[in-house]
């Protein structure tokens, strides 16, 4: 006997759940009555034989996550036309920070093309110290401390921080065993990452160096440190491809909260849009 496919009508209402998570929002979105949508969500769980949501307020189950993905590739290939190939597709713009997108988003990118093929994303540079985006960007990934008035946001990513330099240095200018060697050394120094956010955490109230290079982006501060011309505070996350190639090594087994972390941000109503919360759910599934 072949698998009981569930109803159209069953599927649409869970996408609409699972992105509003409001059943009354999703129940005037499909036009029918809060009790329809509860029926069918229902319905589609006892077809499935697994909880899509876990609580009150709508969230999923993890059965419910992965499921969601199958619903929205598939509602969109039903939603493409014969012979308009690439018609369909939907556009999604991403503004995100250097670093993050080279170490944190493109190694997992491909498994969000894969799994969505009708979304056409382009991704934009944004400067986190300014919290300058682009203007039409759907999503935001900014860094800082979390307080955006202008913006809805959650957060995406915490991390911490370490000194990091290149063998080549430490060979040089080494050992660097404690805080009072540090000191003595050279810095490289970032507005992203102060260095008083490691100071203070050793008990010491010292002011950010005076002297030495300064880049406003992580992964700049990160090549510098490779390329011998100092110690770098660097967040472990972003710093993993630089340490995972051995062109920085840390130099201390200690490790500090930033004090900042990614957020990823967006307009009132853009979640409204299925590709932006389909990105949303996963990226902070691949994330998690």
């Amino acid at each position: 006997m072949p698998p009981r496919i569930p109803p159209i009508q069953c599927l649409l209402t869970f996408e609409a759940l699972a992105r509003l998570r409001s059943a009354t929002l999703a129940a005037d979105e499909l036009c029918v009555t809060p009790s329809a949508v509860s029926h069918r969500v229902r319905q589609l769980e006892e077809i499935l034989g697994a909880k899509l949501f876990g609580r009150s307020d709508f969230s999923l189950t993890t059965e419910g996550s992965e499921y969601l993905a199958h619903v929205r590739e598939g509602l969109a290939v039903l939603g493409r036309f014969p012979g308009r190939e690439g018609a369909g597709k939907r556009k999604l713009r991403v503004a995100v920070t250097p670093t993050f997108a080279r170490s944190i988003l493109m190694p997992r990118l491909r498994g969000f093309i894969e799994a969505y093929p009708d979304i056409d994303l382009t991704l934009q540079v944004s400067i986190p110290l300014l919290d300058v985006v682009a203007e039409d960007a759907d999503l935001m990934i900014r860094f800082g401390a979390g307080r955006y008035a202008d913006v809805e946001h959650t957060c995406l990513v915490t991390d911490d921080v370490t000194p990091l330099a290149a063998p080549a240095f430490l060979r040089e200018h080494g050992p660097i065993e404690n805080i009072e060697d540090l000191l003595a050394s050279k810095l490289i120094k970032s507005p992203l990452e102060p260095w008083r956010t490691w100071f203070l955490a050793h008990g010491i109230d010292a002011p950010e160096p005076a002297e030495g290079s300064s880049f406003n982006d992580v992964g700049l501060v990160c090549d510098a440190a490779a390329q011998g011309l100092g110690v770098a505070l660097v967040r472990l996350k972003l710093g993993r491809p630089w340490l995972e190639d051995g062109t920085l090594e840390r130099i201390s087994e200690r490790n500090v909260p930033s004090p900042h972390a990614h957020y990823l941000c967006w307009r009132t109503g853009t979640m409204d849009r299925w590709e932006c919360s389909a990105f949303a759910d996963w990226l902070k599934k691949s994330l998690a």
